[in-house]
């Protein structure tokens, strides 16, 4: 059994949670205030949700990272993983920071493909860590539609 590098998985869980402290830093002055006026779907989760959600999904992400950046021949899925984390963000500015539900809907769309891109990337270097980022692509899946229709209603 290998021996975990301590270094490596910390950076690597503090790279994931602090790409969600950003984001959540275009989001939160956004939820009581314009998020709050927007017509939604019926299928809308409470704002409570999304906290412990992203959480628990930046955490997996960071493992996933962390178990990838382990293995040899990781170059080009590191890179794609950190595009996709800097999309994930880019989301959140795009939606709430801009207010503008289209250009974060044609932005998730982006972030989508980046998830599979890694997804299929970690698979090919070690298969656990693209099941680690399936809760991610699924909630990211719902994200898309809830967007979508965010737009269509507003």
């Amino acid at each position: 059994m290998r021996s975990i590098n301590w270094y490596k998985l910390i950076i690597s869980l503090v790279i994931c949670l602090a790409a969600g402290f950003i984001g959540s830093i275009f989001t939160t002055p956004a939820i009581g205030a314009w998020y709050a006026t927007l017509h939604k779907p019926a299928f809308n989760p409470p704002n409570w949700i999304f906290g412990p959600v992203w959480t628990i999904l930046f955490i997996l992400m960071g493992l996933a990272f962390y178990l990838v950046w382990q293995k040899p021949n990781n170059k080009k899925a590191l890179i794609i993983f950190v595009i996709q984390l800097v999309l994930n963000i880019a989301w959140s500015f795009c939606f709430f920071y801009l207010q503008n539900p289209l250009a974060g809907l044609l932005e998730i769309v982006v972030l989508w493909i980046f998830i599979l891109l890694t997804i299929i990337n970690f698979y090919k270097i070690y298969q656990p860590t693209a099941y680690l980022l399936i809760p991610y692509i699924l909630w990211v899946s719902f994200a898309v539609v809830l967007n979508y229709y965010l737009y269509r209603l507003n």
